[in-house]
């Protein structure tokens, strides 16, 4: 399995991403700058999070602009997977790969914890490592994850199994307390129609490995290895 990890300005994941999948794969990413207008063969890529160019304007707009995205839209439009992480999320909606938008956090406050999430689905290459409706540990760290969208369109993502991610209680509830910026629906993460690109706002790279305090991020890096190598 090949993998390239697109680096913007400002980024502070993107080393994480790199040490979670060289972990899973046996062997590193490519890391590609922003800037590059080339990108090598993969079978997955990654937008990582962090706060690319300080996250000025919409977070993720001037992301959606560099000179990379042009050839990540052309590769996800043919079918190769892509996941957005956090501030990669964003950027997924403001190119237009992704469905909705991503606000400011509803109590307007950076919020950096560890939230419980629900996956609701296990028939993905993203989400193959887990159980549908298991419940997993993983960190958030953002001032702009309120997912947004209208009822039709909150609708179609319900009725076309879209929705990949909800924020939950440890027990797998809905509740209002478990949402932890406002999100429709409690949406944590959402997929394309064919499930072949997948934002979401936890960080699964910062829980991947013991040592870090936990490991249930780590079984989508496995499970993406798993489905793609």
């Amino acid at each position: 399995m090949k993998a390239s990890v697109i680096v913007f300005p400002g980024s502070n994941c993107d080393r994480d991403v790199q040490v979670a999948l060289t972990d899973s794969m046996g062997r590193p990413p490519e890391m590609v700058w922003h800037g590059d207008s080339e990108l090598p063969a993969a079978d997955l890529i990654v937008l990582p999070g962090g706060f690319s160019y300080g996250d000025y304007l919409r977070s993720g707009a001037m992301a959606a602009n560099s000179p990379v995205m042009r050839e990540v839209v052309d590769r996800a439009q043919k079918g190769v997977p892509v996941l957005g992480i956090c501030n990669g999320f964003q950027t997924l909606t403001e190119t237009g790969l992704l469905p909705g938008v991503l606000m400011r956090n509803a109590n307007l406050k950076f919020v950096c914890k560890d939230v419980t999430v629900r996956v609701e689905t296990s028939q993905t290459v993203f989400t193959c490592g887990y159980e549908a409706g298991q419940t997993v540990r993983i960190p958030i760290a953002h001032h702009d994850g309120n997912y947004y969208a209208d009822d039709d369109l909150l609708d179609r993502l319900e009725g076309e199994g879209r929705v990949a991610f909800r924020y939950t209680d440890p027990e797998g509830a809905e509740t209002e307390a478990a949402n932890p910026n406002g999100s429709a629906r409690n949406i944590a993460g959402v997929f394309n129609e064919s499930k072949t690109v997948l934002g979401l706002m936890p960080h699964p790279e910062r829980l991947a490995d013991p040592a870090l305090g936990g490991s249930d991020g780590k079984a989508l890096f496995d499970g993406l290895v798993e489905a793609l190598g």
